[in-house]
C-alpha cells in the first residue's frame, strides 16, 4: 500500500444519531464508496481518525457526534520497472527468449510481489522489445511456472511470436516434461491422469479435482479439462509396512498434455503421491521414523527443502518464424539435486 504524504487530504464525516452502533468499516464504506476490505486495510494501517485520534479496529462501533476522518493514499502505479536481475538464458533471438527460471522467482507482478519478478528482469534485459499482448503487467508471458517451480520457460519478444506460441499451447502441441520427487510410488507406475480441475471451495489458494471427474470427464461440466502423463524413473528407500520394493520416495517424470494451474501438484497428490516439500498439497507430517544415520540425514535434507520438488526439465516447440522444432533442457537445480543425492544413501 502506498504511504500517504503530508499533502494527502483527509475526508471527514460526522456521525449522526442514525449512525450510532454501525460498524466502523461498513459505515465508512458507505460514504467513501470504497470496498469494505479496502477500508479495513486503511483502518489497520492507521489511516482513520475519530476526533483526531488514530483508530485501528475495523469492528469499532460508530458513536453519534464524533467526527471521523480517513486518509486515502494515492493509487499504486502497477507498471513494472526494469530491474537488473541475472537471468539464465538458454537461447535468444529477435522473436523469443528461453530461460531457465530459478525457484523463488515469481513470473509476473501481483499483489505482494510487485518487484524482483521475471517480468522485471526481462524488462531490464529486453527493454521494450517484449510482446505487448498481455499488457504491461505480463509483457511477453505466454505461459508460467509457479514461483517455487524451477525450469525452462519461453517468452515472446514479438506479437507474432506470442500468437504463434499461444496457439501451440492451446493445441497442446508443446512438449513439456517435468521431474518431480514424490512420497511413495504411483500405482500403476506409469499412466495417464485425466480429470477436471477447479478452485478448491475450502481454500481459494488451492486447486482440486472436481468430484467424480477422475477418469470420467463427463461426470461434470465444472472446471477445466486436465491431462497429465507420468512415468516412474526410480525409487529411494523402502516404505514401512509395505511390500518389498515399495520406495519411500519416487522420482517421477510428468508430461503435460494440458497446462492448468498447479496441475502436476494436484494430480500427483490425488493419486497418493504428493510432491516433497509442497506447502499446499504435500503431507507435512514427519517423514522418516527409524534412527539410522542415513534416514536422519534424509529427514534433515527434506526438512531444509522449502519448496515443492518440481522442475520443468524439458520444453519443445516450433519456432514462430523459422518453423524449426526447437528443444531445450535445464539440469536439475542444486537444491533439488542435493535432496536426490541424500536419498541415494537410503
Amino acid at each position: 500500500m502506498t504511504k500517504p504524504t503530508d499533502k494527502t487530504p483527509w475526508q471527514t464525516q460526522s456521525a449522526g444519531e442514525s449512525d450510532q452502533g454501525e460498524r466502523l468499516d461498513k459505515w465508512i464504506s458507505q460514504w467513501t464508496e470504497l470496498s469494505r476490505s479496502r477500508i479495513r486495510d486503511l483502518i489497520e494501517a492507521g489511516h482513520v481518525r475519530a476526533d483526531g485520534d488514530i483508530i485501528t479496529k475495523p469492528t469499532l462501533k460508530i458513536r453519534a457526534g464524533i467526527e471521523y476522518a480517513i486518509q486515502i493514499p494515492p493509487p499504486v502505479d502497477d507498471t513494472p520497472r526494469p530491474e537488473n536481475i541475472p537471468l539464465n538464458i538458454l537461447y535468444e533471438d529477435d522473436q523469443l527468449i528461453v530461460i531457465d527460471k530459478t525457484s523463488g522467482m515469481t513470473v509476473h507482478p501481483a499483489p505482494g510481489s510487485r518487484s524482483a519478478t521475471l517480468v522485471n528482469a526481462l524488462l531490464y534485459h529486453c527493454g521494450d522489445t517484449l510482446s505487448g499482448i498481455n499488457g504491461v503487467l505480463r509483457p511477453g508471458i505466454v505461459h508460467r511456472l509457479d514461483k517455487d517451480t524451477s525450469g525452462v520457460m519461453v517468452v515472446a519478444k514479438s506479437d507474432k511470436a506470442h500468437n504463434y506460441l499461444a496457439k501451440q499451447f492451446a493445441k497442446h502441441t508443446i512438449d513439456r516434461i517435468y521431474t518431480c520427487l514424490t512420497r511413495g510410488v504411483p500405482k500403476p507406475r506409469s499412466g495417464r491422469i485425466e480429470s477436471r480441475l477447479a478452485r478448491n471451495n475450502k481454500d481459494r489458494k488451492k486447486q482440486a479435482v472436481v468430484a467424480g471427474t477422475f477418469g470420467d470427464m463427463e461426470a461434470s461440466d465444472h472446471g477445466r479439462h486436465a491431462i497429465t502423463h507420468y512415468k516412474y524413473i526410480r525409487g529411494f528407500g523402502q516404505a514401512q509396512n509395505a511390500s518389498v520394493g515399495t520406495p519411500k520416495v519416487s522420482q517421477i517424470e510428468c508430461q503435460l498434455e494440458t497446462g492448468r494451474t498447479h496441475q502436476i501438484r494436484v494430480h500427483m497428490a490425488h493419486i497418493g503421491c504428493p510432491l516433497l516439500g509442497d506447502p499446499l498439497y504435500g503431507q507435512q507430517r514427519a517423514f522418516l521414523t527409524n534412527k539410522s544415520d542415513a534416514e536422519q540425514s534424509v529427514a534433515t535434507a527434506i526438512a531444509a527443502f522449502k519448496r515443492q520438488a518440481l522442475h520443468a526439465r524439458h520444453l519443445g516447440f516450433i519456432h514462430p518464424v523459422s518453423k524449426e522444432h526447437m528443444t531445450f533442457d535445464a539440469p536439475i537445480p542444486r537444491d533439488m539435486q542435493d535432496v536426490i543425492d541424500v536419498l541415494k544413501t537410503l
